[in-house]
């Protein structure tokens, strides 16, 4: 981690992932990238639907094969690179055919690094192949939900599963989150921890930071007016005045289940998230 010299307020208490010890100093591939659209949280109509969002600075999406579909082409890794749409670093890599793509990076993962897609690939960081062919105890992310599909789960900065078992056509995975749940293991995915695993330890410092990456001011609802908000009016720090926690629009928030009972995805999950 980077720390600042506390040389004002807001440097004081700041902190940064150290992007120069890891990161190879080169602009994305023009063909690769794009330029969304900025929504600042609103549909199609117009209306918010997504408080809290708009600004920042101007940033290029990167396209990431999130399906590594070279299957059985060597890639080297080219370089280490930074992607201002997700937590995550990402690498470049070139095939033996010439063809270039972004994948998400290993913690290891360097430029030089060899990599391959295949149903049964070597055992090593950064390689991709069928869950059923991944031994019991490694680590692995960007994991298929469908075959085919491409990466669905374990995507963001500093972050793995772990193979729990591999029986009857189903592999176990331990997510981040504590759940542990089946997936079909003729889905893919690869091998290795999520690179930037200090991403969670960054402290903001300042306010202007925060509107850097395109997160607006975020006000208390007990300081709103009773017109604006559920917690609002009152005299001085009122309390709540309502029995449960409610959002602005009313609805319960606190300790009410929101997943559907339902879902086709139930009878997977072995183990519920705490």
């Amino acid at each position: 981690m980077k720390k600042f010299k506390p040389t004002t307020p807001s440097r004081r208490h700041m902190t940064s992932v150290s992007y120069g010890e890891v990161l190879t100093h080169s602009k994305p591939l023009k063909k690769l990238t794009k330029k969304l659209k900025e929504r600042a949280g609103r549909n199609s109509a117009g209306r918010i639907t997504m408080r809290h969002q708009g600004g920042g600075n101007k940033k290029l999406y990167r396209i990431i094969d999130f399906k590594q579909q070279m299957l059985g082409v060597q890639g080297r890794v080219e370089g280490i690179e930074y992607d201002p749409y997700r937590t995550a670093f990402i690498a470049r890599v070139v095939y033996e055919n010439g063809v270039r793509a972004y994948i998400l990076a290993t913690a290891t993962m360097r430029p030089g690094h060899q990599v391959i897609t295949k149903d049964k690939a070597p055992l090593k960081e950064g390689n991709r192949m069928a869950m059923k062919n991944i031994p019991v105890g490694y680590q692995v992310h960007n994991v298929e939900l469908n075959p085919g599909k491409g990466g669905q789960l374990i995507k963001s900065a500093g972050a793995y599963a772990q193979v729990l078992a591999n029986d009857e056509g189903y592999t176990t995975l331990k997510l981040p989150s504590g759940e542990v749940r089946k997936v079909l293991w003729t889905c893919m995915a690869s091998i290795g921890q999520i690179a930037n695993m200090d991403h969670s330890l960054t402290t903001i410092g300042k306010a202007g930071r925060s509107r850097w990456l395109g997160i607006r001011p975020t006000v208390r609802g007990s300081a709103m007016n009773p017109v604006d908000h559920k917690y609002g009016g009152g005299e001085g720090k009122q309390k709540r005045g309502t029995k449960r926690p409610k959002d602005i629009w009313g609805n319960i928030t606190g300790g009410r289940k929101t997943r559907k009972k339902g879902k086709w995805s139930n009878s997977m999950i072995i183990k519920r998230r705490k």
